[in-house]
Formats: structure tokens, C-alpha cells, sequence
């Protein structure tokens, strides 16, 4: 069964928003970073995995970043804050949405 949390990172000012699977691994991850709450990642482990395969993973890590790479039980010094399926999705497609926006104007810059 999954659940979802969110824990905050004094140190990065960062707080990260989790969809962890039955086996303790982070199956989507959002970061929003500062005051002003940027999203700096909205990655999906099925998402990068497919992303690897198929030889993309470095486009895919610059729109939405990466997954935690270790299982939930090896965490230390965090305060997990409970949240819903519904607080989760809310703040997943608003970090999306950002993270798209913020690629496509990156490539029009570069173009």
C-alpha cells in the first residue's frame, strides 16, 4: 500500500513531498525549495527508469530531477508530516506543470 508525507530540510530549505510504495521506496518525489516554494524536482521512479532505458535519462533529470535512491527504512533525521492522495496530487501537478514550463523556456532560451 502506498503512502505519502512530506518532511522539511532546515538545511536546504527545502521541502520534500513523497509517494513511498509497500516496499519503502520513493515512487514519485516533489522538492519545493524557499520562501518562494520553487519546485525543484517532480520526478517519477518508473518515469526515470524508462527515461534510463531508453538512453533519455539526462533530458528527463533536467525537466524533473531524480528520486531518492534508497528505501524509506534507510532514513535517518527526518519528521515525516502525513498527507493524503488528494494534498499529494495537488502539489505533484502543480511541481509538473512548473518543471515542464521551466524546460520549455530553458530550450528557447538555448535555441
Amino acid at each position: 500500500m502506498k503512502h505519502w508525507f512530506r518532511s522539511y530540510w532546515a538545511e536546504e530549505d527545502t521541502w520534500f513531498y513523497f509517494e513511498i510504495d509497500a516496499d519503502g521506496w520513493v515512487a514519485r518525489q516533489v522538492e519545493l525549495q524557499g520562501p518562494p516554494q520553487t519546485p525543484i524536482a517532480a520526478a517519477s521512479l518508473a518515469e526515470w527508469q524508462l527515461a534510463q532505458q531508453a538512453g533519455t535519462l539526462a533530458d528527463y533529470e533536467s525537466t524533473f530531477g531524480g528520486t531518492t535512491e534508497v528505501p524509506l527504512q534507510e532514513w535517518e533525521g527526518h519528521e515525516p508530516y502525513d498527507l493524503t492522495l488528494e494534498e499529494f496530487e495537488a502539489i505533484w501537478l502543480t511541481a509538473r506543470a512548473a518543471r515542464r514550463e521551466g524546460s520549455r523556456n530553458r530550450a528557447t532560451r538555448g535555441a
